[in-house]
């Protein structure tokens, strides 16, 4: 899967130059696409949605941004998936820590022309559930959109996550790209407002038992 990282810029200023990405996935952070009002976009007023779905035709490629949505004056931190030339759904971040945006209600896997994507949304990082699930979901690879970096708990989480769910972490954060393999390593960490990496994994499965007490059922038998 080669992957291309926009890491500045929205997504119509880079629209221009994206015949030479020749990518399988093209991400941006919340830059990307910015506030996405669906009053909006349904009334033909905006057409970021559709831009992207066009954008994404043409490049035969997906493509994910991060945006701020406001649907009838609920605000959410969310994702959108595009995928030659349909948007495939807009995930939400489901644990919302600030106050002025609402938390999400779902989580789903995108069967893509790139594989099964995940998406985990802003703080949602900082819950390792929520990369747990979408490997449960069948997910190959998951995609952290993010804002600002300003310690190392980001970092810190995407490694935890990545090794606790056992699949790839490809994150699009202001200013900076990075991928933390299913081992829980940093394969890539840029600055650069652009980069492209190729991204090889595998699915690996293992036994795991567990010795537990309880949950033993008694036959009826006097019934």
């Amino acid at each position: 899967m080669k992957i291309h990282f926009v890491t500045e810029g929205d997504l119509q200023s880079e629209a221009e130059g994206a015949a030479r990405w020749n990518c399988d996935v093209a991400v941006f952070g919340f830059h990307g696409l910015g506030e996405v009002d669906y009053r909006r976009e349904l009334s033909g007023e905006a057409s970021k949605l559709e831009d992207m779905a066009i954008l994404s035709r043409e490049l035969k490629c997906v493509i994910i941004s991060g945006c701020n949505t406001d649907s009838c004056g609920l605000r959410h931190k969310s994702a959108v998936l595009a995928d030659r030339g349909k948007i495939l759904g807009v995930t939400d971040m489901i644990n919302a820590m600030d106050a002025e945006v609402k938390g999400g209600a779902h989580l789903k896997v995108y069967e893509t022309s790139a594989g099964k994507i995940g998406l985990v949304v802003g703080e949602d990082l900082f819950y390792p559930n929520i990369a747990q699930a979408l490997a449960l979901f069948d997910a190959d690879v998951l995609f952290c959109i993010f804002g600002e970096i300003a310690d190392a708990a980001p970092q810190f989480m995407l490694r935890a996550d990545a090794f606790c769910a056992g699949l790839p972490i490809c994150m699009s954060a202001e200013g900076i790209a990075q991928i933390a393999s299913a081992e829980g390593e940093i394969v890539l960490r840029t600055a650069r407002r652009e980069w492209d990496y190729s991204l090889n994994f595998t699915r690996e499965y293992r036994l795991v038992t567990v010795r537990t007490r309880g949950m033993r059922r008694k036959d009826a038998a006097d019934f």
